[in-house]
């Protein structure tokens, strides 16, 4: 079949299913009461990160120009790796571009074609990504299920295995068993990643994520991921751990190696960021606090949502054309929320979801109320317009 052809059919078939995808970009005047970005702690738009973003471009121009080893690692990297490794328990530190290629850099840099990966079949696109890229043999074990990843590496035949989980779950926002895993991983020589994405800043006393509030931070068997695009208010990612895996990352993690490396601008409005989390721990709390507000609005209104761990509020919508229209009905009532479809969500369970954010108001939780009463009264209804796409 022509190129064309295959990709008029392919649109064609999204379409009917409700998971065509267009980009919609926002204006810098607009108004929506923003339910949908991951600005968990309201930090991007603070004047204090603002500015060391303006003072790392002054002093260090607006790009790295190379990758790491070459030009791109400036002294606001290693100034960034070493407060974050100290903020959240482990070793060391290693910044990347982005979250996304710090998952590929570690999986494949500490696995290959003679491990095993037990990967929990709900971890966000970046380990999935990241396990296709790394040879090793992948087992994917149930959601949340600590003994079906034991058994599969007690029945192993290699030697090496990692363990790969999110700390709270970017859809669902539930918390990993991390104990538990922790535990297991240990007794059976094998490695612990744990992509705390949607924890750092989020949970434990101060934000410094699950492996910290469990205790578990710096084992020198387990390794975390970070990104700096959500709690921090910036753009980029980290891989934490011991000095071994450090050592080896910067030898052997290819988006290490050959990517141009984390602009300056990003790497001092992400090091100002953490400063203000570390003054003011309590904004931790305060997300959790909104959180539970939105759980609790979507919950009196009639919808299927699940108690929030962190800043995430999953709200189960089921049909991807109805969550759509849901979504598109919150945005005409002054609201922006997240829609996950198919491939975010397994077949038949699309979504809207909250994030929630430390500076939520009370006017913006009654806002959110209004906007969420009149979805609800879209989805019952169980009605579509001819235009299923949020107005912005």
């Amino acid at each position: 079949m022509p190129m064309n052809l295959w990709l008029d059919a392919t649109a064609e078939a999204r379409r009917d299913a409700g998971l065509r995808r267009s980009v919609s970009p926002r204006t810098s005047g607009e108004t929506l009461l923003d339910l949908a970005g991951n600005d968990y702690l309201g930090l991007s738009h603070d004047p204090e990160v603002i500015d060391a973003a303006i003072d790392a471009a002054r002093a260090w121009g607006t790009g790295s120009t190379g990758s790491r080893l070459v030009t791109g690692s400036t002294e606001l990297h290693h100034e960034l790796e070493e407060s974050l490794s100290d903020f959240v328990g482990h070793e060391r530190g290693l910044v990347f571009s982005s979250g996304y290629l710090a998952n590929l850099g570690a999986v494949a840099a500490l696995t290959g074609s003679d491990a095993l990966i037990v990967s929990d079949q709900l971890v966000h696109a970046s380990l999935v990504d990241a396990c296709r890229l790394s040879r090793a043999r992948v087992v994917v074990t149930p959601h949340r299920d600590s003994d079906a990843v034991d058994r599969t590496l007690a029945q192993r035949s290699e030697e090496r295995a990692m363990v790969l989980t999110d700390a709270v779950f970017s859809v669902d926002g539930d918390l990993a068993p991390v104990a538990e895993l922790v535990d297991l991983t240990s007794r059976h020589s094998a490695v612990l990643l744990v992509d705390e994405a949607h924890s750092l800043g989020t949970v434990g006393a101060g934000g410094r994520g699950v492996l910290a509030a469990a205790g578990l931070a710096g084992r020198d068997h387990v390794v975390s991921t970070v990104t700096l695009s959500k709690s921090l208010g910036a753009q980029g990612g980290a891989v934490i751990g011991s000095a071994r895996v450090i050592d080896h990352l910067i030898d052997a993690a290819r988006p290490f190696i050959f990517d141009t490396g984390l602009a300056p601008t990003s790497v001092g409005a992400a090091s100002a960021a953490l400063q203000i989390l570390r003054r003011r721990p309590q904004l931790a709390a305060a997300v959790r606090a909104r959180a539970r507000d939105l759980h609790a609005i979507a919950t009196e209104l009639g919808f299927d949502s699940s108690e929030p761990a962190a800043a995430v509020v999953s709200i189960r919508v089921g049909d991807p054309l109805l969550a759509v229209e849901a979504a598109r009905v919150c945005a005409n009532h002054g609201v922006r929320v997240g829609c996950f479809r198919p491939p975010s969500t397994p077949d038949a369970s699309a979504r809207l979801r909250l994030t929630a954010r430390a500076d939520l108001s009370s006017d913006d939780l009654d806002l959110a109320a209004t906007a969420l009463a009149a979805a609800s009264e879209t989805i019952l209804a169980g009605s579509v317009s001819s235009n299923p796409r949020p107005k912005t």
